[in-house]
C-alpha cells in the first residue's frame, strides 16, 4: 500500500511541471501554446544537468569536433522543437485541424495510394525527427488513415495524455509488445496502414550502423513487409522554422530484399536527415546505449 501510494505521488510530482506549463498558456492561440512549451523544453536542455549531459554526450559521439557553443545552440533548438512536437502530439486532433501548411513531396505518397487502391496494407517508417505526426496528418487528409505503434509510458498522466493525443491522428493505436503486434498484423492483413518509428533502441534488436555508430535496431518492420508482401515507405515531417509549417517528404519505397539490407536502408535515410538537420532529431533517446 505504501509503495503504491509513493508511486502515485511520484507520478503526480513528475507530471506537475508539464501540467503547469500546459495550463498557464491554455487561453492563448495554438501556435503560441506550442511555442511556449518549446521554450520550456529549451530551458530544460540548457539548465537541467541530467538532460544537458545526456544530450551533449550523444551529440559529441557523432560530432566529436564540434565546438561546445555550437552543440549547446543545437541543444536549445532541439529542446524548443521537441517541446513544440510534444505539445502538438498531446493535442493531435487540434493540431491537424489548424490548417497547417503541409508541403508534400516525394514519390512515396503515390505508392501508398496505389497500395490502398489494391486493398493492400502498408508500413510507413519514420523516426523521432521533426514533427512525425505531420506524416499521419497528411495521410488522413488524403483518405489514407494510418494507425501507429507507440511505447506506453510508466507515468499514468503521461500515458493518458499520450494515448489520447496519438489517437487523434488516426486509428488503430497499438502498444509495443505481443498483444500490440497481433493487433497490428490483423490490421495490416486487412489492408490497413501502420506508422512505426524505427529509431528507438531495441533490446532484442540487431546491431546496425546508425549515424556511423553500431546501434541495437529492430528488424520488425522489414520482417512484416516481407512476410505479408507490404510496401515499406520511409517518410519524414521536417519542421520549417519555429511555427506551424512543415514539409512532409515521402521517400521511394524500400525495395524488398532481406531484413538487414532493408532496415539499413532506412537507417541511412534517417541518418542523412539528422546530419543535415541535427536540431530536429530527439538526441535524448540513448540510441547507442548497450550496443
Amino acid at each position: 500500500m505504501i509503495k503504491r501510494f509513493t508511486i502515485y505521488m511520484w507520478h503526480h510530482l513528475r507530471y506537475g511541471p508539464l501540467f503547469a506549463a500546459l495550463t498557464i498558456s491554455r487561453w492563448r492561440s495554438f501556435d503560441k501554446r506550442s511555442r511556449s512549451l518549446g521554450n520550456v523544453f529549451a530551458l530544460v536542455i540548457r539548465f537541467f544537468p541530467i538532460a544537458t549531459r545526456r544530450f551533449d554526450r550523444e551529440l559529441r559521439r557523432i560530432f566529436p569536433d564540434m565546438p561546445k557553443s555550437d552543440r549547446m545552440k543545437i541543444g536549445r533548438s532541439m529542446g524548443r522543437k521537441m517541446g513544440q512536437t510534444l505539445f502538438e502530439i498531446y493535442h493531435c486532433a487540434e493540431f491537424l485541424a489548424q490548417n497547417n501548411s503541409f508541403k508534400i513531396s516525394g514519390p512515396g505518397l503515390e505508392t501508398l495510394k496505389n497500395a490502398r487502391a489494391q486493398g493492400k496494407g502498408a508500413l510507413i517508417v519514420s523516426g523521432h525527427f521533426g514533427q512525425w505526426e505531420a506524416i499521419r496528418g497528411v495521410l488522413i487528409a488524403e483518405g489514407l488513415e494510418t494507425g501507429a505503434v507507440y511505447r506506453p509510458q510508466s507515468n499514468r498522466h503521461y500515458q493518458r495524455r499520450l494515448s489520447k493525443g496519438i489517437q487523434g491522428g488516426g486509428q488503430p493505436i497499438v502498444q509495443t509488445g505481443s498483444n500490440g503486434t497481433r493487433e497490428m498484423i490483423r490490421h495490416l492483413k486487412t489492408g490497413g496502414f501502420i506508422a512505426i518509428l524505427l529509431d528507438e533502441k531495441a533490446d532484442d534488436g540487431t546491431k546496425l550502423p546508425f549515424l556511423g555508430q553500431p546501434a541495437l535496431t529492430s528488424l520488425a518492420a522489414a520482417r512484416l513487409a516481407l512476410k505479408y508482401d507490404l510496401v515499406m515507405v520511409p517518410a519524414f515531417g521536417l519542421r520549417i522554422g519555429d511555427g506551424q509549417e512543415f514539409e512532409v517528404q515521402f521517400e521511394p519505397e524500400i525495395p524488398h530484399s532481406d531484413v538487414l539490407k532493408m532496415t539499413q536502408t532506412f537507417n541511412d535515410l534517417l541518418s542523412a536527415r539528422i546530419l543535415e538537420h541535427p536540431e530536429q532529431w530527439y538526441w535524448l533517446l540513448q540510441r547507442w546505449h548497450g550496443a
